[in-house]
């Protein structure tokens, strides 16, 4: 059987005693398949890569190398807010990698989303790489791979398209010199959350909200360009905020801002005014093969535009995006 389908008959983790269960499984796992060796990890601070994180602390410790790079592609706030975390306060193992201008260059022009995240994934494990040629014994490569990055990636039996690609499925190259470690590939997003408090992770860390690997660059939709994607960091950091604000920061799954590579025509200090429309996201799930859309009340919706609008330059509208999964999917790419 492939390794990456998960059983039918695999129990689904919903309780403390199965995550327990489940971490002494794979710690027996990662420590028979790593021995002495060392593991470089992508760690994101977002859900998947930091339970894969505490996992690993906890089968080989110090034996763990964590890796956080800045792409260029992060929230407003994010890198800053992993190295408090994870270095300042879990005393981790970090190498915090700015490589900002090198992937925003390779990404120059590039409007199909598919060879974006191609390039974003195949670009990691170049950085990786590099690290690891600084370090000594480094053998594997973890990563916070979970059932539905598989089942999203992979064309299924019967022949149906794959809905779309991860760069940690099938966007690593043939010739990578590392062993994989993924102790999480058969788990969904709910499961991995009752096993991150099991670990002993804040909650707060643990109910994140999901952010994709590829990070912004899935948002700021076709070509990326410098101006388009600092609107999009900005308008997200407002949504965020009025979120948390308003209490549906612990209700919403996952909420983000969008913005496509158009524009209209607006008005602002009474002359023409062109700019990019922004578009909210909000839905919630429980597995992520699915989702419905939040309805957000429409004074915090009304709030929200017009900070939006006043606040960041080069965007004129807010839409607000109202389909269900399916048909569209939780990402526009």
């Amino acid at each position: 059987m492939n390794s990456n389908i998960r059983p039918e008959n695999m129990t689904r983790i919903t309780t403390r005693a199965l995550a327990d269960a489940f971490i002494a499984e794979q710690v027996e796992l990662v420590r028979r398949q790593v021995g002495d060796k060392k593991v470089l990890l992508a760690l994101s601070g977002g859900v998947d890569s930091s339970v894969v994180a505490a996992l690993l602390i906890k089968a080989i410790g110090r034996q763990l190398v964590s890796v956080h790079v800045n792409h260029g592609l992060m929230r407003k706030g994010e890198s800053e807010a992993v190295i408090e975390v994870f270095r300042n306060q879990l005393d981790a193992n970090l190498i915090y990698v700015d490589a900002s201008d090198r992937f925003l260059d390779l990404l120059k022009g590039v409007s199909d989303p598919e060879k974006k995240r191609k390039i974003i994934g195949a670009e990691f494990i170049n950085v990786f790489s590099e690290e690891a040629s600084k370090l000594e014994g480094i053998s594997f490569l973890a990563q916070g791979t979970i059932y539905p990055d598989i089942l999203e990636s992979i064309k299924q039996a019967e022949g149906k398209k794959a809905v779309k690609s991860h760069h940690n499925v099938g966007g690593l190259p043939e010739d990578l010199q590392f062993e994989l470690v993924e102790p999480l590939k058969l788990l969904f997003k709910d499961e991995v959350r009752v096993v991150g408090e099991a670990l002993g992770l804040p909650h707060g860390m643990v109910y994140r909200q999901p952010f994709p690997g590829p990070g912004l660059g899935v948002r700021c939709l076709g070509a990326i360009t410098r101006d388009r994607l600092e609107a999009l960091r900005e308008a997200d950091a407002i949504l965020r905020d009025e979120f948390d604000k308003c209490g549906l920061a612990e209700k919403v799954w996952q909420y983000f801002i969008a913005i496509p590579d158009i524009k209209s025509v607006g008005v602002k200090d009474e002359s023409r005014y062109e700019g990019w429309p922004a578009i909210i996201r909000a839905v919630n799930t429980t597995d992520a093969m699915s989702a419905t859309v939040e309805e957000i009340p429409y004074p915090v919706l009304h709030k929200i535009v017009n900070r939006i609008v006043t606040e960041v330059d080069g965007i004129n509208r807010v839409l607000y995006d109202l389909t269900p999964k399916p048909t569209g999917t939780i990402e526009w790419e």
